[in-house]
């Protein structure tokens, strides 16, 4: 099947870290950005009507990647589903599935709590998996981005982050399309990543107009560079650029 599967566009953002279509891939490791399952549901509540064919999308994508990169392990850096203080029906569903996906294509799956992630506890326990604030691959730190650690452990070089969503939106005369994004530039001497939303329906925050929200980004992100993220990965040179 693999063999029978387009290849995905890869491109490299740090030695030993490359794009891999919406995730990071870092040695046989995998890094995923907010999932969000469970976020029609929570829309659908709030009386906005949103057909539930997302998660299909979800599954493929994240089949094809995986079956392209054969990871020994998967990191999901937070917001794995989507309600704040409840589980839903569709997030105990389809996130389980979703982490069952994971786990029979990768030896280890690790949990990164974000700040949608206050109860994903037991959802994690019938895996046999645990939630945990950060993780460390070598020199890169990896969390959810939604707040910064008093203390950022010694000897790390690259910090990976989520929670942002980050996009771009390009404008060409009366049109405007907006396109989900990676993020490269530093936080304090250290290499910054952040990692869009693999939501489909998420584009993201227009990081050229919009407030942003990661305390790692409250910075002048002029000289960040921008890699959009679709069918294939973009080059789009630095922030600076766009909003000429």
């Amino acid at each position: 099947m693999a063999n029978n599967t387009k290849q995905l566009n890869q491109i490299e953002l740090l030695p030993g870290v490359r794009i891999i279509d919406l995730v990071l891939q870092i040695g046989t490791t995998i890094v995923v950005g907010d999932v969000h399952i469970g976020i029609e549901e929570a829309l659908n509540k709030q009386g906005i009507m949103i057909p539930r064919f997302h998660f299909g999308e979800i599954m493929g994508r994240m089949e094809r990647i995986l079956e392209q990169a054969r990871p020994e392990k998967v990191i999901l850096i937070g917001d794995v589903k989507h309600e704040f203080g409840m589980i839903s029906e569709q997030e105990w569903r389809e996130t389980l599935q979703f982490l069952d996906l994971l786990l029979a294509h990768a030896k280890e799956v690790v949990l990164i709590r974000g700040n949608h992630d206050t109860i994903l506890g037991p959802i994690a326990r019938k895996r046999n998996l645990t939630v945990q604030d950060q993780a460390i691959l070598g020199d890169i730190l990896l969390l959810h981005g939604d707040k910064i650690p008093s203390l950022l452990p010694p000897g790390i070089a690259t910090i990976i982050i989520g929670h942002e969503h980050p996009a771009v939106t390009i404008r060409d005369k009366i049109r405007a399309e907006t396109y989900k994004c990676f993020l490269k530039g530093t936080y304090k001497k250290k290499k910054l990543i952040v990692l869009p939303s693999f939501h489909p329906m998420s584009e993201g925050t227009n990081i050229l107009q919009e407030e942003l929200l990661s305390p790692f980004l409250h910075q002048d992100l002029s000289s960040f560079e921008v890699y959009i993220a679709g069918d294939t990965t973009y080059y789009f040179g630095k922030v600076k650029n766009l909003l000429c």
